[in-house]
Formats: structure tokens, C-alpha cells, sequence
């Protein structure tokens, strides 16, 4: 959850057009190394870009390491940041493909499908969009769960643990912990399949 964080004033030309929060984080960073600005940018991204770096066939690991380096790279070059050329988030998007795109050349592994694209082309706006409202839409089915099955489904998803890791933080035998994400997942899937309609 992203903390609360006051916005600050931004020149007269960008309030001429609407900016979303996270934009004024960023004007806020990138204008006055606004440190509470910047941990309301991380709080908001590093778990959707976890996401999105795991989707592109990354380990949890490695997109634990992606997602810092991307978040000093936001900090470092916030200078560079026009909310007149780039939304922030196809900004900090494009940050992270890039960082991909050099991990994968400097091992010599194969670029994965989501990450071929022609030199120079934006960021695709809308799949960016896409990945936000999955994001809402996850957030909204996870909070019709019972309080003990989104627990251990939260765990098991979003914290990457196994079940003897949750076993062996939560005390519940395997078992159960079974059971709970089986029945969670099931009722998530159902939730989510009534919110795309």
C-alpha cells in the first residue's frame, strides 16, 4: 500500500494538464529529491514490476535484483523524467525492459518474446495499463477471500514462499495449507472471471 505523501507544487506548466499521483512522486523526486515521494513510487511499483519482470520469464530472485537496480535508476535519473513525453509508469516500464535486455545479452541468453521490440519504439501505454487494472482486478477477487485463506494465498503468490515455508512460519500443518490455497484459488478464479465480464 502506497504511503500517504502530500504533494508538492509543480510548474505551471504541468498543471496545465491532469497528473496522476504517481507523476506528482515523480515531479517530487525529480524536482526535490523528495524521499517520501520516492518510497510512495517504490511502494506503488516494485511489486507491479516484480510481476511484470517474473511474467517475462525471470526467476523471483532475479526479478527481486531487477526491481532495486530499476528503482536506483528512477532515483539517479529522475532529471530525465518529462510527464509531457511519458506517462511515469511507461517511463519506469521502459526502465526495467532495458535492464532486462542487458541482463539477457550479457549472459548470452535468448531475449524472451516480450521483450523483442524495434529499437526506438514507446513503451506500449496500453499494455501497461492492462498490467494495472489485472493488478486492481487481483486486489479486488483477493479481497473476497476469508481473512485465513488470502493469507496463506498471498503468501504462496506474492511473497513466493513454498508451503513447507509457510508451514514452518504460520504453524499450520501442510495439509491445511493445502487445502486453504486450493480452496482460495479456486474462489479467486471465480471472483476474477465475474469482474471481466
Amino acid at each position: 500500500m502506497a504511503r500517504r505523501y502530500e504533494r508538492t507544487p509543480v510548474s505551471q506548466t504541468e498543471t496545465e494538464t491532469e497528473l496522476s499521483e504517481q507523476t506528482h512522486w515523480m515531479i517530487a523526486v525529480r524536482d526535490n529529491r523528495d524521499r517520501n515521494a520516492f518510497a510512495a513510487l517504490f511502494d506503488h511499483f516494485a511489486p507491479r514490476l516484480k510481476g511484470f519482470i517474473i511474467r517475462s520469464g525471470a526467476s523471483a530472485h532475479q526479478a527481486e535484483e531487477i526491481v532495486q537496480d530499476v528503482m536506483l535508476t528512477i532515483w539517479r535519473k529522475a532529471a530525465m523524467f518529462d510527464p509531457h513525453r511519458a506517462q511515469v509508469s511507461a517511463w519506469i516500464y521502459q526502465i526495467a525492459r532495458n535492464r532486462q535486455i542487458d541482463i539477457a545479452r550479457k549472459e548470452n541468453r535468448p531475449m524472451p518474446e516480450e521483450l523483442k521490440e524495434e529499437p526506438g519504439m514507446e513503451p506500449d501505454a496500453s499494455q501497461i495499463l492492462a498490467i494495472e487494472q489485472e493488478a486492481g482486478q487481483l486486489k479486488q477477487a483477493l479481497a473476497t477471500l476469508k481473512p485465513e485463506q488470502r493469507e496463506i494465498v498471498e503468501k504462496a503468490y506474492l511473497g513466493e514462499l513454498t508451503h513447507q515455508e509457510i508451514s514452518a512460519q504460520t504453524g499450520l500443518p501442510l495439509g491445511t495449507i493445502k487445502s486453504r490455497i486450493r480452496l482460495g484459488l479456486e474462489r479467486l478464479r471465480h471472483e476474477l472471471k465475474d469482474l471481466k465480464q
